[in-house]
């Protein structure tokens, strides 16, 4: 009876962790996760994927360079650093392309609407925030 309430016990701990693990919120956008719309502000982190209702899926691959001036450092120039994203369009072929936080485009058109790099953290694998906007 007392491995049986254990058991149990562990089974619950552990359905409540693999839930908590699931609902990542915005540092860990999952597949068949948050739909965006516009004006949505929201954070990706590379390997994660978003939703455009009726239009498509957006991933973000990976950060391709950084040399932006680290904090603390006096530089000549404040650097550039390239994302990577895909836009897969619903009943289309894939599309990859990159952002940029100085050198290069900012805003790219997926779809109906205007991606746009709004900042980017620093690291090996940062965070990107990012806003939909209607497209011009």
């Amino acid at each position: 009876m007392v491995r049986f309430r254990s058991a149990i016990a562990a089974s619950t701990l552990l359905t409540a962790l693999v839930v908590a693990a699931c609902s990542a919120g915005a540092t860990g956008i999952r597949p068949g996760g948050p739909r965006l719309s516009d004006g949505d502000s929201f954070r990706m982190t590379p390997g994660t994927s978003v939703s455009v209702p009726g239009e498509g899926r957006l991933s973000y691959l990976k950060l391709v360079n950084d040399s932006r001036c680290k904090p603390g450092v006096q530089c000549v120039w404040a650097g550039d650093a390239e994302v990577a994203f895909q836009w897969q369009p619903t009943g289309g072929a894939a599309e990859t392309f990159s952002l940029h936080t100085g050198k290069g485009d900012q805003s790219h058109r997926i779809g109906m609407h205007q991606l746009v790099l709004v900042s980017l953290a620093r690291g090996a694998a940062p965070a990107a925030q990012l806003k939909l906007e209607a497209a011009p």
